[in-house]
């Protein structure tokens, strides 16, 4: 199954030559805040990532009342390297072909090992703040002609022009200002390293195409969370089971059933992305818990009163759908909650600052002016805001795959999280009243 999309001019891979067909250009996705698969941006209003064959059964066997709270599916497409006339080694992505494709049903991307990837895999440029990073390449059949082909290198088209900041170590880059979120960039060359490691002998690989549900927001504050009080699915390892089990115990996931995965906040007063990553997320206590979902709801200037409403809604309605769905289990899943950091609200916010300013300076302002409650934004036009829950590589429900482990009831832990995030969201409202 591919999905016909209308794809922008120059966004074609150069070589593109496969039965005629012209594929697609993919590029790192500039907003992805968590997470260990590389999201890569395939037009506007889609995004895939590498094929987990659980995940993708997932999507296409959803209960109706739940695809509200997930990205749309939208299919799959091969994906491969390939060079240009310039020695741009690039990741295009072509229509499907089952024969063709690289089968990863028993290669799950999120339970491959670490693999460390070269010093030199990150540039950047200081005048424009624009990357450019090593790609591997395929010089040809012979195992060795990868190692030699010469450092190529490929410019990232798609960038943003609000710079993001890192406020936390760990993200694999520094703390200075950028085009991108630092984790989607650390993503994006492990998910290269991994496949130039395996690229060998494989030279097609299947990726998901999803929904971009961050495509209607122009300025898009994410919060990435980690649902649940239990990570490891049921075919986890001892092992992994147990490595999930300690970061759970150690984190809020234990307490609260829900901790940080990621995190980026547009700030008005700067004009920048505050971001965060999972390692601050995992050492938090439940008050740091409860300031960082603060500074995620805060735009540098005020505390977003008006979202708490909105998000809660979102949250009651899906914490009613996901108690009617016995036997599912969203092991290792996350939700993302989603608003516009510079909605039109916002807008009258800065207009009303500047226009208290020129009264406290000129005392000669027209009364409407004067008027402190002349431009105060109505309180009846909510904010849009969303809710998603996405990554269902260890999710299950009865008669799922055959699975040999059938659940009971609905997956607690997960509603267990959403009630913790409900509770501190109305305390935090009803303290900022």
């Amino acid at each position: 199954m591919c999905v016909c999309q209308t794809m922008e001019v120059g966004k074609y891979g150069k070589n593109a030559s496969r039965a005629g067909e012209r594929g697609v250009l993919l590029e790192p996705f500039i907003h992805q805040v968590g997470g260990h698969s590389s999201m890569m941006r395939y037009d506007d209003h889609t995004v895939c990532k590498p094929l987990i064959s659980r995940e993708q059964r997932f999507y296409e066997s959803l209960p109706p009342e739940m695809k509200e709270f997930t990205p749309e599916y939208k299919g799959v497409v091969s994906v491969c390297f390939e060079g240009d006339s310039d020695g741009y080694i690039n990741l295009v992505a072509y229509p499907y072909v089952e024969s063709e494709a690289l089968e990863q049903d028993d290669m799950p991307e999120r339970d491959q090992p670490r693999r460390k990837h070269s010093r030199r895999s990150l540039h950047r440029s200081s005048s424009v703040g624009e990357h450019k990073e090593e790609r591997p390449g395929l010089a040809g059949d012979n195992p060795e002609s990868i190692q030699e082909t010469k450092s190529p290198k490929v410019e990232l088209h798609i960038h943003s022009d609000v710079p993001f900041q890192m406020l936390d170590g760990n993200s694999g880059l520094s703390s200075e200002k950028i085009s991108y979120n630092p984790w989607s960039l650390r993503c994006h060359k492990q998910q290269l390293s991994r496949m130039r490691s395996e690229s060998k002998d494989r030279k097609l690989y299947k990726f998901l195409l999803l929904e971009n549900v961050v495509h209607h927001f122009r300025f898009p504050c994410v919060l990435d969370l980690k649902m649940g009080t239990r990570q490891h699915g049921d075919d986890a390892s001892e092992e992994k089971a147990a490595r999930q089990m300690k970061k759970c115990e150690q984190s809020t996931s234990a307490t609260l059933g829900v901790r940080v995965c990621g995190m980026q906040v547009y700030q008005l007063d700067t004009g920048h992305y505050l971001c965060r990553n999972k390692y601050y997320g995992r050492g938090l206590s439940i008050e740091g818990f409860r300031n960082a979902l603060y500074q995620y709801l805060h735009n540098g200037l005020e505390l977003r009163k008006d979202l708490f409403e909105p998000i809660l809604a979102k949250l009651r309605s899906l914490k009613a759908v996901l108690e009617r769905q016995a036997s599912y289990r969203f092991y290792s899943s996350s939700l993302l909650i989603i608003y516009d950091g510079k909605d039109n609200r916002a807008g009258m916010f800065m207009e009303r600052r500047a226009e208290m300013r020129l009264k406290r300076v000129d005392t000669s302002l027209p009364e409407s002016l004067q008027d402190d409650t002349s431009t105060e934004p109505s309180p009846s036009a909510l904010p849009k805001v969303d809710v998603r829950m996405i990554d269902f590589a260890h999710s299950t429900f009865k008669g799922f795959r055959d699975d040999p482990t059938v659940h009971d009831g609905p997956d607690m832990g997960y509603v267990f999280g959403l009630e913790s995030l409900i509770n501190i969201m109305e305390q935090m409202r009803e303290e900022n009243q």
